[in-house]
């Protein structure tokens, strides 16, 4: 474990201290951090990630390193900076940690320390997206047509192209994602896909880059539903499009280019009433409590989701901007027992993105 950010202070119970992990690699937990600097209460920020060499580690008022979440100090490390700085909330800022906080939220609770995360099976029905489909099948709601592939025989059938395939698990940030048209595109890289998972959903593709929302869905630590937002995307730039392919189909209802979005979103935020509520039904079915954000396109009259993350979004600090945020409305009414009206107002607002350049110095340097 290291230091070495210049913005240490000394830990002061008249303020709000909160330990956000993972504040590196453009995450959610950079996300939660840009937010949190934009909340109503004057915050106290610890920061931590894997490496020095974190670019955000001078929007902080401390920074620290910390093992990756797979190793066996990994917890004791958190709880001790916990009590070191005195912090009231712990947020996870990568997958992997999420997976050990929520775990482990009993832990945090008993030490007074209040941990934003979904309960294990939650995450497990989310994470697994063969499991995802299944469950909203099950609950009544629209989904692709899809299908599990554990080898390439399991292809047989399956018919329904243009298609896009995906890791099951993972696959943060759309990594190895694909678009195929043909069968023969199908089989060759199903055939690859195998050669990397032992599993991977190809799943049809539908609608139109236009038409494609990531919605936020915010509940508190008891389950209650608290409100929801939607950002209409704009995908067009190197920043939001991982998978993009000329449609050679000749269905004109899918545009004449195929897109598979990248992890980062920008666009129109509003409250998008008629995407907004299914989004809501279906985050409500989950049963969370913690914020849920389903990735979905409008197809026709529906709301069809093609992913659900079961934490805070990529898009927390654009929500933020417009007043709605999460991290904040979360420790202002679980931690200090504010009153938050449901559904409460927020602008509706155009965010776009870009890249941003932090002159480190010297000081990270590590020998």
């Amino acid at each position: 474990m290291g230091s070495g950010a210049p913005m240490v202070t000394e830990p002061n119970d008249a303020v709000m201290t909160v330990l956000v992990t993972g504040i590196g690699g453009a995450g959610h937990g950079e996300q939660i951090l840009k937010a949190l600097r934009l909340g109503q209460i004057n915050y106290r920020i610890v920061g931590t990630d894997i490496t020095d060499q974190c670019a955000n580690r001078r929007l902080v008022d401390a920074f620290e390193r910390v093992p990756r979440a797979g190793e066996p100090n990994y917890l004791e490390t958190i709880f001790t900076l916990v009590d070191r700085y005195r912090a009231r909330a712990v947020f996870h800022g990568s997958e992997p940690e999420m997976q050990v906080l929520s775990r482990t939220r009993e832990q945090f609770a008993a030490r007074g320390v209040y941990v934003p995360v979904n309960p294990p099976a939650v995450l497990d029905l989310c994470t697994d997206k063969a499991k995802t489909v299944a469950f909203l099948r099950q609950q009544g709601f629209r989904t692709p047509h899809s299908r599990e592939v554990t080898k390439v025989a399991d292809l047989e059938g399956f018919d329904t192209l243009p298609a896009v395939l995906k890791p099951s698990i993972g696959g943060g940030g759309s990594a190895n994602v694909f678009i195929v048209q043909s069968r023969a595109e199908l089989e060759t890289f199903s055939a690859y896909l195998l050669r990397i998972y032992d599993r991977f959903l190809v799943q049809e593709y539908m609608g139109t880059p236009e038409d494609e929302y990531t919605v936020g869905v915010l509940f508190g630590m008891d389950g209650e539903l608290l409100n929801s937002i939607a950002v209409k995307r704009v995908i067009g730039t190197a920043l939001t499009v991982r998978v993009s392919v000329a449609n050679r189909t000749g269905r004109s209802d899918l545009g004449s280019t195929l897109v598979v979005s990248s992890g980062i979103s920008q666009g129109i935020v509003g409250r998008w009433p008629r995407v907004a509520k299914p989004c809501e039904a279906i985050a409500c079915a989950l049963r969370p409590t913690a914020p849920i954000n389903i990735q979905c396109r409008l197809v026709g009259e529906d709301v069809v989701p093609f992913e659900i993350n079961p934490r805070f979004s990529g898009t927390t600090s654009v929500r933020a901007i417009a007043g709605y945020n999460e991290p904040d409305v979360l420790i202002r009414r679980d931690v200090l027992g504010e009153k938050i009206e449901p559904h409460f107002a927020y602008r509706e607002t155009a965010v776009l993105r870009g890249l941003m350049e932090m002159d480190l110095g010297g000081d990270w340097i590590c020998t």
